[in-house]
């Protein structure tokens, strides 16, 4: 019985092996020596079936031309099973692609621009970088990723321009998210559900050059405190959207822009208390309940004394 062919993308991703032409040749019956005039066709017809071992078709949907693969604004549900194994610059932007398979990127070691924003991804499988080791620019932006896990860009130490901006459920970036990038020089997490990015994500990567974050609802804690030292000390050599980035809370400072706290703005997060302040704060605390205490009791005194000299004026009365 037939089965219907499956939708393009379902499948896992192929191997990279192409089909050899002598291998195909091996296969074949032989059909005893060879006249010059079917050769000749045989050879003619072989160069323009079988594929190179460079590359595969453009896959359906989509345009190929100088290494450059554009399958943007398809409709696409799936990224494309199949694509030039030469290609330096896909495009997958403007599409409804929900998922990318694992080691969907094995076979394209070339590939220096990938373009999957405005798609419908809530997460990258891992290890979906490890061979694409001259991957530059990636686009991530307008889906629906809510977080970065460590070591998501492992081995794709080449990356230079990474936007993961307008990914409102994005609430939280590892630590060790970009670790080994220190090649990377533009990253955008603007426009995200992020409250709070630690230092160390951001530490690692000395050739940071633009850093966007506004958009953010962060909260401006002790726990930014760190963080806002640091951007402070690189605001000459790193640009950052200062103008666009503003707290959310505490309440204090709702509205205030992130960077206009200064160090006074966390200085009661490096009170500490002594012994003899948690000695002194027990003393007051038992004397103020010893207080309550006797206040109570001389009240209490009081009141049974007012209510029996008014019973004896109203029996004198009588």
């Amino acid at each position: 019985m037939d089965t219907a062919p499956a939708p393009m993308g379902s499948l896992q991703h192929r191997s990279c092996q192409q089909p050899k032409m002598g291998d195909t040749w091996s296969q074949l019956p032989w059909p005893g020596p060879p006249r010059p005039a079917v050769l000749l066709v045989s050879l003619i017809l072989a160069a323009g079936v079988m594929p190179s071992d460079a590359s595969t078709s453009c896959p359906v949907l989509c345009t190929c031309h100088n290494q450059v693969v554009d399958c943007s604004s398809q409709r696409l549900f799936s990224v494309p099973p199949d694509l030039p194994t030469d290609a330096r610059n896909l495009s997958l932007a403007h599409n409804r692609i929900a998922a990318v398979p694992p080691g969907y990127l094995a076979c394209y070691m070339e590939l220096r621009v990938l373009d999957l924003r405005n798609n419908s991804l809530v997460e990258l499988p891992a290890g979906l970088f490890l061979h694409a080791k001259r991957l530059a620019h990636l686009d991530l932006s307008y889906n629906n990723l809510s977080h970065v896990p460590a070591d998501m860009f492992q081995a794709a130490h080449g990356l230079v321009h990474i936007d993961l901006s307008h990914n409102p459920g994005l609430r939280r970036v590892h630590p060790r998210a970009f670790q080994g990038l220190a090649q990377l020089r533009d990253l955008d997490l603007s426009y995200g559900g992020l409250a709070f990015l630690s230092l160390e994500a951001l530490e690692g990567l000395p050739g940071l050059v633009t850093l966007q974050i506004g958009g953010n609802p962060w909260v401006c804690g002790c726990t930014m405190e760190p963080l806002l030292k640091w951007l402070r000390n690189r605001v000459q050599r790193c640009t950052a959207d200062s103008q666009l980035a503003e707290c959310r809370g505490p309440p204090e400072v709702e509205g205030a822009p992130l960077f206009s706290l200064t160090e006074e703005s966390f200085k009661a997060c490096h009170l500490t208390l002594t012994l003899d302040d948690y000695l002194f704060i027990a003393f007051v605390g038992f004397v103020v309940s010893i207080a309550s205490v006797a206040t109570n009791f001389l009240l209490g005194i009081t009141a049974n004394c007012c209510h029996r000299w008014s019973k004896a004026s109203e029996e004198e009365e009588i």
